[in-house]
Order: C-alpha cells, then structure tokens, then sequence
C-alpha cells in the first residue's frame, strides 16, 4: 500500500508559500474569504495544468473521481464548480502574475547557467571534429 505522498504535493513543498503570501497581501487576495483561499485556488488551478484538464467543471470532476486522495494532494475539501469559477473571476490577477514573475526569476539563472554548459559542450564537440583524426589519438 502507498505511503508516501504524491508527487503534486512533493512539488509544491518546494514553493515558497512565504513569497506567495506576499503577493497576495499586496493585492489584498484574500480580504472577506472564508475558506476558499488564494493558495487554494491557485493548488487547484494548478492541478488543471498538471493534469491537461479543459476547464473548472473537469478539474473538479476529476478530483470527485478521486475523492479520497484529495488531502494527500495538499487540498482541505473539494470546492464546487461556482466557488473556483467565481474565484478566477473576481481575484486579482496581478497575484499570480507577480507570483510566476517571482519562480522566473528563480530559474532564469539556473537556465542560463545551463545553456552556458551546453554551449561550451558543443563549441568542444564542433571544435574537435574540425581536428584530423590523426592527430587526436597521436
């Protein structure tokens, strides 16, 4: 039987909540919410993505299909159809813009970096094959 979590909720322990909570204090996200929170909104519309699901109705018809492992994605409940609707449509988008600014500038370093190695890597291959064979293995 499985005992460890899943990789969704393995995924988002790496993201920092403390930056998110940011952009969502400065946009005041989450003034007069109860219990659909904008991290909330934001586990769920991920799972969209994660999952190629089409639109809100089959996100959250793909997480009543497996309602017993709601908690272990790192989900509290499964919400309506209206409730994630309304919440895409009232919430400040410049939250999740501010957010996805911030994880770039997160990887933008490791992918230069990176794209550095593999230029040096090929300039190495291209530059040996200009040598004749004789030569490398004298």
């Amino acid at each position: 039987m499985f005992q460890g979590k899943f990789v969704f909720a393995q995924l988002f322990e790496y993201i920092n909540r403390y930056e998110f909570d940011k952009c969502v204090d400065r946009y005041q996200g989450d003034y007069k919410t109860k219990d659909f929170s904008c991290w909330s909104q934001f586990l769920y519309m991920a799972f969209g993505q994660f999952t190629h699901r089409e639109s809100c109705t089959d996100i959250i018809t793909c997480l009543n299909a497996q309602r017993n492992s709601v908690y272990h994605l790192g989900l509290k409940q499964i919400v309506a159809v209206s409730t994630l609707t309304r919440a895409n449509e009232n919430r400040d988008w410049r939250i999740y813009s501010d957010f996805a600014n911030y994880l770039l500038s997160i990887t933008r370093p490791v992918r230069f970096i990176k794209m550095i190695k593999i230029l040096h890597l090929n300039w190495t291959i291209q530059f040996m094959l200009l040598i004749p064979q004789q030569l490398i293995f004298v």
